[in-house]
């Protein structure tokens, strides 16, 4: 019978011109998922986009509060982590619709001006900056993957996380109280050659700037190493690494730099798809660090089926189920995952608690 079906599809025009791009199977496993309607305690997302600065025409990502609020309400969100603060008067505004308007259910987070670094003391201006974002209301700081792949001096020279003019910038986010949340680097296979091995060619496909496997960028353990250098040396600051400490597809990395460093924490923001493939390691990594897992998930506008892949993941045993319901071929790569169906006392740390203990109040 074997014999018969490559000889069946050989007669089938349609199937021998088959792209992969337009390759979407059906899964054909039967079996039961958990029915939710929520998140099974109140939570806070630690990684969110609430802003305008990754939108294409300067709006708001979230153009209506009032309905993400009724979203938050019905799946059990408290509170958000918004990303994009910025800096000057872009802080002022998403403090003012967020925070301001919203006391306790939003986080604003500002950014640096790395331009600062073409200017002279550019460490002391960029510390003055960041005591003047705490005035305005910032809650944390968050670092973006341009510092290491982009930002560079007024020498040219490419700028990394570990770099000396910065020890004392994240020094002073930690005497002022402000977390950081810093994105290193990206996914692996966005270093790797682009052939037929790369399991993320799909995504690769639809965003070629999104590869950095050319010389002219540092590699992807070189941008890992400037990571740990920064936690290091800013023993008094809390960093979050986002995208599960930047490395989701290497646990064991992840696990010894926090062994390492009682600093450094990781949310999950955006590494279902890396996560799920790998859920009992996962469960592991959260059983020797419950203190220091954090719920986020990068997913913006935020939606109900997002919230609830989260809750299917981090509560259930469920198999094979996508982690993005909304895409008829996965975003990332072309597999299922499963659930790592971590224990009510791990599900209460990961969803809030860690969070409330470093953001405060």
């Amino acid at each position: 019978m074997s014999d018969l079906i490559p000889g069946a599809a050989a007669r089938d025009h349609r199937i021998a011109r088959l792209l992969l791009a337009d390759f979407s199977p059906h899964r054909a496993i039967r079996r039961p998922l958990t029915p939710l309607s929520g998140l099974s305690v109140p939570a806070v997302d630690v990684h969110n986009h609430l802003g305008r600065w990754l939108t294409e025409d300067g709006s708001w990502m979230t153009p209506d509060v009032g309905e993400l609020l009724e979203l938050m309400d019905r799946v059990g969100v408290e509170t958000i982590v918004n990303l994009d603060g910025r800096w000057g008067s872009d802080l002022d505004d998403n403090v003012t619709r967020y925070d301001a308007a919203h006391p306790g259910r939003f986080r604003t987070f500002c950014h640096l001006d790395w331009s600062r670094l073409l200017g002279d003391h550019p460490t002391e201006t960029l510390v003055a900056d960041l005591c003047r974002a705490k005035d305005q209301g910032a809650q944390g700081l968050k670092v973006w993957k341009d510092l290491g792949l982009s930002v560079t001096d007024a020498d040219g020279a490419r700028v990394l996380p570990d770099d000396a003019r910065l020890a004392d910038v994240f020094a002073a986010a930690g005497e002022l109280d402000l977390p950081v949340l810093i994105h290193t680097a990206d996914p692996i296979a966005f270093w790797a050659p682009l052939d037929r091995h790369n399991e993320r060619i799909d995504e690769l496909r639809e965003m070629p700037t999104w590869w950095y496997g050319g010389p002219e960028h540092p590699s992807f353990d070189r941008l890992l190493a400037a990571l740990a250098g920064a936690v290091r040396r800013a023993p008094g600051t809390t960093f979050i690494g986002a995208h599960v400490g930047c490395a989701a597809e290497d646990l064991d990395h992840v696990g010894a730099l926090l062994d390492e460093c009682p600093n450094f924490h990781v949310d999950l923001g955006g590494r279902l798809g890396e996560l799920g493939r790998q859920p009992r390691r996962f469960a592991r990594l959260v059983a020797r660090h419950p203190d220091r897992v954090l719920f986020g998930t990068d997913a913006f506008p935020l939606d109900e089926a997002s919230l609830l892949t989260y809750a299917r993941f981090l509560e259930t045993d469920d198999e094979c189920f996508a982690y993005d319901e909304g895409c008829e071929t996965p975003p990332q790569g072309r597999w299922d995952i499963n659930g790592a169906a971590l224990p009510a006392a791990h599900l209460e740390a990961v969803y809030a608690g860690n969070a409330r203990r470093i953001l405060g109040g």
